[in-house]
Formats: C-alpha cells, structure tokens, sequence
C-alpha cells in the first residue's frame, strides 16, 4: 500500500531541506493547457479519432449551455 503521508523536511546545519514543498496555488490556464494538450493528443490517437473528440466537445458544450 502506498504511503499517503505528507514527508518532513529534515534539515541539517549548512543543508537544504531534503524535500522543500512548492507553493500550491492556481496555475497560468496557458501552463495547464500545454500540460494537458501531449495526453489529449495520444487519447485522440489511442480510442477512436476527432470524431469521438467532437461528438464529446459537443456534448459538454449542450451541457454547460443549459
């Protein structure tokens, strides 16, 4: 089983901390678009096409437009 604990920074004299926590916080919509984009393109590839990809995009599109 995985451990799910957060990890303590064990800090020495004259060290860094072995592990130092980023600070988490909204990302630039642009950042995430390019994280996204690479594993849209290979489920694209992988189940089925753009005809799928349009036929959900629509979908969603009806769905928020109620």
């Amino acid at each position: 089983m995985a451990d799910t604990a957060p990890r303590t920074a064990i800090r020495l004299p004259g060290r860094r901390a072995a592990h130092v926590a980023r600070p988490s916080g909204p990302r630039h919509p642009l950042v995430a678009t390019a994280m996204v984009l690479p594993l849209a393109a290979l489920l694209v590839v992988v189940f089925g096409g753009w005809d799928a990809v349009v036929t959900q995009a629509s979908s969603v599109g009806m769905m928020l437009g109620r």
